[in-house]
């Protein structure tokens, strides 16, 4: 299962639409995540993200800024 989260201070739909499409690409593929939506800026500044969302698989910077696309994500749920 991957442990992935999604960085943002919440005050944009950004994190939400990123959530959401990370959600939907993960059950499409049958793939097992467990998803977390962080908003604690101390957080967010811990893994060095400076434009929201960003978003953190298994304890590894993947993305900052912008929502990701859903081939990016598929790639994401690829990987090992």
């Amino acid at each position: 299962m991957k442990e992935i989260k999604v960085l943002g201070t919440g005050c944009c739909g950004s994190c939400t639409t990123t959530v959401a499409l990370i959600e939907q690409v993960a059950q499409a593929k049958g793939v097992a995540v467990n998803l977390q939506k962080i908003e604690d800026l101390k957080e967010v500044m811990r893994h060095g993200i400076m434009s929201t969302p960003g978003v953190v698989i298994d304890g590894k910077v993947v993305h900052a800024g912008g929502v990701p696309s859903r081939a990016k994500i598929e790639q994401w749920l690829a990987a090992a």
